[in-house]
């Protein structure tokens, strides 16, 4: 239908809403010539009625007079002009098992044993699966708090804007919301991201805006600069912020806690949770807490990640960690940060996959592989319960494509593979990484490859061991020579100013033939990636060099 007219503020049943283009509501008694006018405006095909028995019959029946195609919902027979046509306002049959909207199926999700992926350990350890709410996350129950209040307060309004920093899981459950509730949608997310996902929140009808992940939180095309400059300049937007917004905690609070509670009957000795906006441990395990100060509360945190003393150096795994201290964040509710590595992670996602059955991302592996390295201390009377925040269909072209993992330097092949090129060359005495730093000159970098005699070397952020995420570019002596001829005075600019895009990756332990594969466009080198970050260099002289020699592997 085109519009519901409320009769004196009465509620609009939600199946009744959910089917209008538009809610109005008018006082009791004779409308208004404006009403009327207002109503024309929208040229309705059909217009319902709602209200008390006594009130909405002069409506509708001023309404009819005024030839507009009038339909009254009520349970009860009204005197209404002939012509005037009814509809049952409630359900009279037999009550059927389905939701409103998919928004009352958020929660309530299962808990499952991990029995193989628990057989060394003594304690009990279950997973509640939040990947099961109809987001496909944990973020679907904080999304709509967050909006909810928004709207109880005024802050956000019908046909308004929503702006938010996403790794894509608070973009769904805010899409969901957003879909129901007639808001648009801009998602900043950073360039690490899945394509996926990326997909996913465009799926839903979000615009979705892509800025580096090496860029510290305070630069200006860091996703969080993006996401304010975008909520000031976007009129009726609202940034619900989860990073420092207390709804976000206290969605966990409660919902996620209670259902713990309860499904454990009470039981749970450990609670085990990986740490993005902070949200979900903190309101999880303030409620547990509350409820027994003896439940231990452990934090699962990417290698690099500030929550276990990392500086917020970039790392593989999506959606959690941080580069700073957000407010949601609660540092007195985590009784241990257990650090996990990428690999540990990867691998582990796909452990669990393959052993139980259950399709999990990369930081569920994480929170998992905390869980197992916990629980190997206890005994059978403790009770783990993990939470898996999201599912690995937002992964299978990174975490389960055996092509990327190999590239990373995750899995490894048999026969000479990239490892055994990299020994040899160390055997000469080049340090591994020989680099250079973008803001260091032209002249200093001419310097560094006449010493070290190379002829290329990737433009880092960092000392090594250097993260995959601090390589920003590339710089050879061909392309030197050939920016000196054409502009002398750039020796002494910054490397920044003529670098070019970093240098494709191959794992160290994959084939040496594909080294050789990934040279074939033209490139004269391969930067090379073991557990997700980069040791070294291959050119084709060093791929020449080994395998004029005795066959070597490692």
């Amino acid at each position: 239908m085109d519009v519901v007219v409320s009769v004196g503020d009465v509620p609009v049943p939600p199946r009744l809403a959910a089917r209008a283009r538009r809610v109005i509501t008018v006082p009791a008694g004779p409308l208004s010539s404006a009403d009327v006018t207002d109503l024309r405006a929208h040229f309705p095909r059909s217009l319902a009625v709602i209200g008390e028995p006594d009130e909405v019959v002069e409506v509708a029946n001023q309404l009819h007079r005024a030839s507009f195609p009038v339909v009254v919902y009520t349970d009860e027979p009204l005197p209404l002009d002939d012509g005037v046509a009814t509809a049952r306002l409630t359900d009279h049959g037999p009550p059927m098992q389905a939701a409103d909207s998919l928004i009352d199926l958020f929660g309530h999700t299962p808990l499952v044993r991990l029995d193989r992926t628990a057989r060394d350990l003594s304690c009990q350890l279950l997973a509640k699966l939040e990947y099961l709410n109809p987001g496909g996350s944990v973020k679907d129950r904080p999304a709509l708090r967050m909006v909810e209040v928004a709207e109880r307060e005024g802050i956000l309004h019908p046909g308004g804007t929503i702006v938010e920093p996403t790794s894509g899981n608070t973009g769904v459950g805010l899409a969901i919301v957003a879909a129901r509730r007639g808001y648009r949608c801009i998602f900043v997310m950073p360039d690490k991201i899945s394509e996926e996902k990326r997909s996913l929140l465009r799926a839903y009808g979000a615009d979705v805006v892509i800025c580096p992940t090496s860029v510290p939180p305070d630069h200006p095309d860091s996703y969080y600069s993006v996401s304010r400059r975008l909520a000031e300049t976007t009129p009726g937007a609202w940034m619900p912020n989860q990073y420092a917004n207390p709804d976000n905690p206290e969605a966990h609070v409660r919902t996620t806690g209670p259902e713990i509670w309860e499904q454990t009957a009470g039981r749970i000795t450990h609670f085990v949770c990986a740490i993005g906006t902070g949200g979900t441990i903190s309101g999880v395990g303030r409620y547990l807490k509350g409820r027994n100060p003896g439940v231990q509360v452990i934090g699962a945190d990417p290698d690099g990640s500030v929550y276990s003393g990392g500086t917020g150096r970039p790392y593989l795994v999506e959606g959690i960690g941080e580069d700073f201290w957000p407010e949601a964040y609660d540092r007195t509710v985590a009784d241990r940060v257990v650090r996990v590595s990428d690999r540990d992670s990867f691998l582990t996602a796909r452990r669990v996959t393959r052993e139980e059955g259950i399709l999990v991302g990369g930081s569920c592996g994480t929170a998992i592989w905390a869980a197992v390295e916990v629980g190997r201390d206890l005994g059978p009377d403790d009770v783990v319960v993990v939470l898996l925040a999201d599912s690995g269909r937002g992964y299978l072209s990174k975490v389960y494509d055996d092509s990327w993992m190999a590239d990373h330097g995750f899995l490894r092949a048999g026969g000479d593979t990239v490892s055994a090129v990299l020994a040899r060359k160390a055997s000469s005495g080049l340090p591994p990484l020989v680099h250079v730093h973008p803001d260091e000159t032209v002249r200093s970098a001419i310097a560094i490859l006449k010493e070290f005699g190379v002829s290329q070397m990737p433009v880092v952020q960092a000392e090594p061991p250097v993260m995959l995420g601090e390589i920003v570019g590339t710089v050879s002596d061909r392309l030197l020579l050939e920016t000196a001829l054409v502009k002398p005075e750039v020796i002494d600019d910054p490397v920044s100013a003529v670098m070019e895009r970093p240098l494709p990756v191959v794992g160290s332990g994959e084939p040496v033939d594909l080294a050789a594969a990934r040279m074939a466009g033209g490139t004269s080198a391969v930067l090379v990636v073991d557990d997700g970050r980069p040791v070294g260099i291959v050119t084709r002289s060093d791929l020449l060099d080994f395998l004029a020699g005795p066959a070597t592997s490692l």
